[in-house]
């Protein structure tokens, strides 16, 4: 207790500028975790949780008997895994093509226009979708003028996943850049000399220097990125989708708004959003000691 009080004395203005993080997680990440009771029990608003009856695994189970079980499930896995494929990536590809400009005013320009569809809201992005994507909206523009035929793709189920994907990718391209190249930054640029004197190829330069030296922030982002895994992000999905096409853009998180919000149904869509977090978790875990065994990097 004498250390800790000592370091808390020398370090005070550290811990005050820490507070309001640890506050916050406390207030809006730690707290509500106790209304995870709600998965376990029949809940009636009128009743609070603790008054509510008690179901035990009933909703667990109304889940994995449900017709839309396996289509969640599916939806998630392959909206997130096609994401993960092309979006993660994209900012690596990105951030070793930045690197490699001669021109600093131009890399500067590239990088602005790149990050601003991050600044975005996502009901602009939405809407910039929806108007784009129309029977007579810019995309079918483009393809009437090459001779193809006009689609309302947003009514397809088979064009809600590129649609998703391609508007990611636009989106955060640019702000995932912004680590890498903090990585890239940090390496030593005497290897880069070393390697032009022995006649390396810029290619050679990438593969051999770049790679290696931002390797561990890859794998740390990748590790972020498997833990999120079944996260998908429902808002956009929610401004997009429609009944036509449930089949393909109905997820696990926009399944627990239909029921939690707009059905009522608290304790079941709370049931299924406990077990998404779970699932996150194991997937954390797993990704977490398989990069440590592999690439001896890891979060912990």
């Amino acid at each position: 207790m004498t250390s800790l009080r000592r370091d808390l004395i020398r370090n005070k203005w550290l811990y005050i500028m820490i507070l309001p993080v640890v506050i916050y997680y406390i207030a809006f990440q730690y707290a509500p975790m106790y209304g995870a009771i709600i998965a376990f029990k029949q809940f009636v608003p009128a009743k609070g949780i603790l008054g509510s009856d008690w179901v035990g695994f009933k909703h667990f189970n109304d889940f994995f008997s449900s017709i839309y079980f396996f289509r969640v499930i599916k939806n998630t896995i392959l909206l997130s895994m096609s994401n993960l494929l092309f979006g993660f990536p994209a900012p690596i590809i990105l951030a070793l093509l930045l690197n490699e400009l001669k021109s600093p005013i131009f890399r500067r320009i590239t990088q602005t226009i790149t990050y601003m569809p991050h600044f975005i809201t996502l009901v602009v992005v939405a809407g910039i979708i929806r108007y784009f994507t129309l029977s007579d909206g810019l995309v079918n523009d483009v393809i009437a003028f090459f001779g193809g035929e006009r689609a309302s793709f947003l009514q397809q189920p088979e064009s809600f996943r590129p649609i998703y994907v391609i508007s990611e990718i636009w989106q955060q391209v640019g702000w995932g850049t912004i680590i890498y190249l903090a990585a890239i930054s940090g390496i030593d640029q005497q290897q880069y000399e070393a390697a032009k004197i022995d006649g390396a190829t810029k290619f050679r330069q990438i593969w051999h220097i770049t790679l290696p030296g931002i390797l561990p922030t890859v794998m740390i982002m990748l590790i972020l990125a498997l833990g999120n895994l079944m996260n998908v992000g429902f808002e956009k999905i929610i401004l997009l989708y429609s009944a036509s096409i449930y089949d393909t853009a109905d997820v696990i998180s926009t399944f627990v708004y239909r029921k939690g919000i707009l059905e009522f149904n608290y304790g079941f869509s709370t049931a299924v959003g406990l077990f998404n977090s779970v699932i996150n978790f194991i997937i954390l875990l797993m990704a977490n000691y398989l990069s440590k065994r592999v690439s001896q990097n890891s979060l912990w």
